[in-house]
């Protein structure tokens, strides 16, 4: 049985995707910016038809056509729509690779019969693609790059044995050449595929490189090319339809509960946690209510996750009804599987104290925000400004604080803030009466000098004063401070309270 490879070709997946979700009646493009300039990413027919061309500038094009709407290119969303066409893709092959950012290429052998034909599987293969919205062109021959190139210069089905005839008439830049080697071709009249294929290896591949004569024998078919599908990543999605409309907060929250449960075996099956999870509640009028959350640690506890969903499904409008849902984890990490003895400590819900405190992290980052949430973690630095980093408690572990052997640290550390002092004081010493944030204290005790010079490696104003001393002191008010006071200034301030 003879190979047969069928190339599929979408020229404007970018922009065919994102008029899919908000149409637009006139020339409609995606911009790129490189550099200092906008460029043209994708432009739906229309703006062709102007006569503007992928990475044309922006500023060029709209001389031409003032009428371009525009807005900015999605890469990660054009590239995650060639995945899941790779996947619809299946239908007609069970090898399906990406070919480039804007193409597929299937081996169909022994499959056109299915369909009725080539011509038949073609056909419906353009049919579907057309009702999606998406423009494409495809082709069929015997080679992956005979059908690459002819796919991108018109399509066609090429029968066997008329490989040579059907892309000797197109361009040498279809042979997948890079563009010098295309420009050295076309200054000595070698502008056609048909213009090289009689020409001796040899005298082509000193000249041009052996680029040229691998990609030629390729699209002849006297080069091997495999197609190699991309191991397929695991997708964490279940679904469910309702015979009738559903609209009650109970009824949806059941439904959930069912897909939970499956979602959740899945993950366990792949050893894999959920971090953020959507469900998509598709009602009879074909609208669409989304509610997200996200998990603080990976999880895959039905009964756990269940409850970070209610105060979102609240809010949701469930109009003339509710007839399917859809539960997806687009966000997993991995989450291997645990042993749980008795040496695990519990706070007597069941919940050993790291759970109920991601529970607690992950309520309060889908209401505040999860970079609302933050904890304190220790930092090697004699600064007291330093000695502490602020990070997300969703993202990050918590850590011992380093064993101090120094003098005591206040529980609040805050930015200096000066004292008025009273009376007269021994130099060096902390004075015996001052005022701050408008009381007056008295020192009982002082305890110091502890000095702190600054480190040099980092250029703070607050310290191009230089070195402090800092004093421990209990005033009689019974407010213990952190004072200090640089040898080179009188001044005195305080930057901490201790418990």
């Amino acid at each position: 049985m003879a190979r047969r490879l069928l190339s599929i070709w979408f020229p404007r997946l970018a922009s065919d995707t994102e008029l899919r979700k908000r149409p637009v009646e006139g020339p409609f493009s995606l911009t790129h910016r490189a550099g200092n300039t906008d460029h043209i990413h994708c432009l739906n027919e229309m703006a062709a038809n102007r006569g503007l061309y992928r990475g044309m500038a922006l500023a060029d094009a709209r001389a031409i056509c003032p009428g371009l709407e525009t807005r900015p290119a999605d890469l990660e969303r054009e590239a995650a729509a060639l995945i899941a066409l790779r996947r619809w893709a299946g239908r007609y092959s069970p090898m399906v690779a990406r070919d480039g950012s804007d193409g597929l290429i299937a081996d169909i052998t022994g499959v056109p019969h299915l369909f009725g034909g080539e011509d038949e599987l073609r056909s419906d293969l353009h049919a579907r693609l057309e009702r999606a919205g998406l423009t494409c062109s495809s082709a069929i021959t015997e080679t992956r790059g005979a059908a690459h190139a002819l796919a991108r210069h018109g399509g066609g089905i090429v029968p066997e044995g008329k490989l040579c005839d059907s892309i000797g008439h197109l361009p040498v830049t279809a042979l997948r050449i890079d563009k010098e080697t295309a420009q050295a071709l076309a200054q000595v009249g070698l502008r056609q595929i048909a213009d090289i294929i009689s020409l001796p290896r040899a005298p082509l591949t000193r000249r041009y490189g052996p680029g040229l004569t691998l990609r030629l024998d390729q699209a002849l078919g006297t080069q091997p090319e495999p197609i190699t599908p991309e191991a397929e990543l695991a997708y964490f999605g279940v679904r469910m339809t309702f015979p009738e409309p559903i609209g009650l907060q109970a009824d949806v929250m059941a439904g959930l509960s069912r897909l939970l449960e499956r979602l959740c075996e899945t993950l366990a099956s792949h050893h894999r946690g959920a971090r953020r999870l959507r469900l998509d509640l598709q009602r009879v009028d074909r609208e669409t209510s989304q509610v997200e959350i996200g998990l603080a640690r990976p999880m895959r506890d039905p009964k756990r996750i269940i409850t970070l969903f209610a105060k979102g499904v609240e809010t949701v409008e469930a109009g003339f009804g509710i007839e399917a849902m859809r539960l997806t984890a687009h966000v997993t990490e991995d989450l291997p599987p645990e042993q749980l003895g008795n040496g695990q400590q519990g706070n007597g819900s069941g919940l050993r104290h790291e759970d109920a405190l991601a529970d607690l992290f992950s309520r309060l980052g889908n209401r505040l925000g999860f970079d609302r949430v933050l904890r304190f973690q220790p930092a090697q630095s004699s600064i007291p400004e330093r000695s502490f980093l602020l990070t997300a408690a969703a993202y990050s572990e918590p850590e011992a604080s380093p064993r101090r052997t120094g003098p005591e640290r206040p529980i609040i550390i805050f930015p200096p803030e000066p004292v008025m002092t009273e009376g007269i004081s021994q130099p060096g010493h902390p004075p015996a009466h001052f005022r701050w944030r408008r009381m007056s204290f008295t020192t009982l005790r002082a305890t110091g000098p502890e000095r702190i010079t600054p480190e040099w490696w980092f250029d703070d104003p607050a310290w191009r004063t230089g070195l402090r001393d800092y004093w421990r002191v209990e005033t009689r008010e019974g407010v213990r401070l952190w004072l200090f006071h640089t040898p080179q200034s009188p001044a005195w301030s305080v930057q901490g309270e201790f418990a």
